[in-house]
């Protein structure tokens, strides 16, 4: 005889709901809050709905084996044997970020192959391994954001159970993982939650889709146990939560706080450090106030400002949202008060933009920043790495002000040894219709923006994926080979100076010559002498009087030092 499975499944409007499983269909019994449930043979299964005979994969399915159209599998977490029970946690403080995408990271695509390369993350200093969501979606191949399964691994990844043995993997050697999750929109292709209950809201929508109805309180409780399944089934460190200002919420608490309410009482019943990451691009330290003094009480939230200031000074590049940058001292906004836009005009948005960061009591460690993202690459027509148009020693004043900087830095694969690869927007949606209505939206997008759009690959091509891949060869290669080395170095350095994570703003301080292109940045210690920072991003070498005289690291040969600092054009140096 089969062994039997409890089903339970919210379906508040329904008024006949059946399991099948296997070959048996069961009549589920109400209860209450709009929940059925029934005791039916475990394995695959799905749920009809009143009367329509068609069977629909669980909301809250723990796997997809077919694809997200298809039905569920029981699947039971606690069959793993985990290996970690010493493993205390880490926290995002003075750490280090590595995003990865797990089909384009390794050549085989799969979390068995991205765990056999974690030791070389530990080389650059990692301390976080951070992956873009493996939730499932249609197809074979996506960026993640399209997922329609919150609490199932993407079966072409290796599913559940090679989640966990990736996860074991990491905390074996030392890494705490970071897993990006997407609570604000559903994608395109295998959305069935509307046919079991109001899981969309009817007011309003965002750039992706109709938003998550986070006022009823069963969807509520959908998020946040999701939140929970990371964080107990998975063992995972920190979650990177996509898109905060799309969770629309006017009640009382909002979700977000909900959520730190919840991970902080969790972390402490688990007895290790659980985070929580927003991105956003709203600009608001409302995110990582304390509780205590106002705010959501979340851990970190990304600063692209960061990136921009960096992109802008390195390229020269300022059109569409760079162009408020075009200054140095836009970057050396960022590096003193965090944000550039703290309330001051956008161009891009034409209105006045975000909220200043309290830097008298707020810690500079809980801004996540980077010099490459997967946005930052991806969204771009072609989806081109800087790598392309800077130098090596360009590409290691962009590592510099990253390791050396105020704030939490976070890499993107292949960053650390120039990597060549692009990373470009792939689909692969089995809708024809669907498919080309992505392309030709990508398409039109870029014309809108002045892009000639004869560069813009095709998501749907499956080469558009097999060229995002990361060439692990070519790390061993001359250009590539001494990017890397800079990074380790620079690795070495931030886990020796404490004045490199130290994270009190009042401790830095930053002078900017405009005309020379040549910024400044000095950072202290409670106990320790301070450290100088100097970049040169003027297209002519540059004599700049500094205090320290150790050259503890130059991102090109002709860097000198003796009463003054001789940088080269495109050069940058850190001195104590």
């Amino acid at each position: 005889m089969s062994e039997l499975h409890e089903y339970r499944v919210w379906a508040p409007s329904a008024q006949r709901m059946r399991v099948v499983a296997g070959r048996e269909s069961v009549e589920m019994t109400s209860a209450e809050g709009g929940w059925w449930h029934a005791l039916a043979p475990a394995g695959d299964y799905g749920f009809q709905i009143d009367d329509d005979d068609a069977v629909r994969p669980d909301p809250r399915s723990r796997r997809q084996p077919h694809g997200v159209h298809e039905r569920s599998r029981t699947w039971d977490a606690s069959a793993h044997d985990w290996a970690d029970a010493d493993w205390t946690g880490r926290p995002i403080a003075g750490g280090v970020l590595y995003e990865l995408h797990i089909g384009t990271f390794t050549q085989e695509g799969t979390l068995d192959a991205a765990a056999e390369r974690l030791d070389h993350l530990l080389e650059i200093g990692v301390t976080h391994v951070e992956l873009l969501p493996v939730n499932g979606f249609n197809g074979t191949h996506n960026w993640g954001y399209d997922g329609v399964a919150w609490y199932a691994v993407h079966e072409g990844y290796g599913g559940p159970a090679a989640y966990q043995r990736f996860v074991d993997a990491a905390h074996r050697a030392g890494l705490a993982v970071v897993q990006d999750v997407v609570h604000n929109h559903l994608g395109p292709s295998g959305n069935y939650l509307p046919l079991f209950g109001p899981y969309l809201s009817s007011e309003g929508r965002s750039t992706w889709g109709e938003h998550v109805n986070v006022a009823e309180p069963a969807v509520r409780r959908f998020i946040l146990d999701n939140v929970r399944f990371w964080f107990e089934d998975m063992h995972v460190d920190a979650l990177r939560l996509d898109a905060v200002h799309a969770l629309r919420d006017e009640g009382p608490l909002h979700i977000l706080e909900e959520m730190a309410v919840e991970t902080a009482a969790l972390a402490a019943h688990l007895g290790r450090p659980l985070e929580l990451i927003a991105e956003s691009d709203l600009n608001d330290p409302t995110l990582i106030t304390p509780r205590e003094g106002g705010g959501y009480g979340l851990d970190a939230q990304w600063s692209d400002d960061f990136h921009h200031g960096v992109h802008v000074a390195l390229t020269g590049e300022t059109e569409g949202y760079y162009a408020d940058f075009a200054p140095l001292t836009a970057l050396g906004k960022v590096l003193e008060r965090g944000f550039f836009h703290d309330g001051t005009y956008s161009s891009f948005r034409e209105r006045d933009h975000g909220r200043p960061i309290d830097t008298d009591r707020s810690l500079s460690w809980r801004l996540v920043v980077s010099a490459q993202n997967h946005d930052q690459i991806g969204n771009r027509a072609r989806g081109d790495r800087i790598t392309e148009a800077l130098t090596e020693s360009q590409l290691l004043c962009a590592a510099l002000l990253l390791y050396a900087g105020p704030y939490t830095p976070m890499l993107f694969m292949g960053e650390e040894w120039a990597a060549s690869s692009p990373f470009q927007f792939f689909t692969s949606h089995p809708e024809e219709e669907l498919g080309r209505l992505t392309a030709e939206g990508r398409l039109a997008e870029f014309e809108r923006m002045g892009w000639d759009p004869a560069v813009v690959p095709d998501p749907q091509d499956p080469a558009t994926f097999e060229r995002s891949k990361l060439d692990w060869a070519e790390a061993r290669r001359e250009r590539h080979a001494r990017v890397l080395d800079g990074y380790r170095q620079l690795a070495g350095l931030r886990r020796e100076l404490e004045a490199l994570t130290d994270p009190h703003y009042a401790r830095n301080a930053v002078e900017v010559d405009e005309a020379a292109g040549v910024l400044r940045l000095v950072r202290r210690a409670g106990r320790t002498d301070a450290v100088e920072i100097v970049v040169n991003v003027g297209s002519e070498p540059q004599t700049v009087p500094v205090t320290k005289r150790r050259l503890r690291f130059q991102t090109h040969p002709d860097v000198a030092v003796a009463e003054q600092l001789t940088l080269p054009p495109g050069s940058g140096a850190l001195l104590d």
